[in-house]
């Protein structure tokens, strides 16, 4: 695992198990932001998911931590059925009360090392249509439509595919 990164007042690492319930929180508080009728309630226990996230030896949660408070989040690993030198970022989340911040692009490049150092190649993810910041971050940072998967009719996601600089 590539060490903390750190700043001055802001560090990057790998979450702990204790943090989970924090980590869930920050989620819930994200997801909150683009969803216009609300945070759908399928039955979804995010703690446990948070929580089977970061004890996973095959995935990682990076967690971004500001005066010791986790202020931003990625979870990613590769899944079975991916291609090839592929990695999903599953979620990826920044504290709404600390948007526009510098803390996306700090977790974004820290995902990026640590995918160069595995030797990925392609990144992909979904985004909730609704979620238009998202879109314009990701965008920023060199995310395009994945052509291998087109929106689909009354599907709420749009998939994004990253060409990982220098992957092997």
């Amino acid at each position: 695992m590539i060490g903390d990164r750190v700043t001055e007042d802001r560090v990057i690492r790998p979450a702990v198990p204790a943090e989970t319930e924090a980590i869930a929180a920050l989620h819930a508080r994200a997801r909150a932001t683009y969803y216009p009728d609300g945070v759908p309630q399928d039955g979804t226990d995010w703690l446990a998911n948070w929580r089977t996230a970061v004890e996973r030896r095959d995935g990682h949660v990076l967690c971004v931590l500001e005066q010791g408070r986790i202020v931003g989040l990625a979870s990613f690993r590769t899944p079975p059925d991916a291609p090839a030198r592929t990695v999903r970022l599953f979620q990826f989340h920044v504290d709404p009360g600390r948007w526009r911040a510098g803390i996306g692009t700090a977790l974004h490049a820290a995902c990026v090392e640590r995918w160069r150092t595995d030797g990925l190649r392609t990144a992909v993810l979904d985004v909730h249509v609704d979620n238009r910041r998202a879109q314009v971050f990701y965008a920023r940072q060199g995310w395009i439509a994945d052509p291998e998967r087109p929106p689909a009719e009354g599907d709420h996601h749009l998939w994004l595919r990253y060409r990982v600089p220098g992957g092997s």
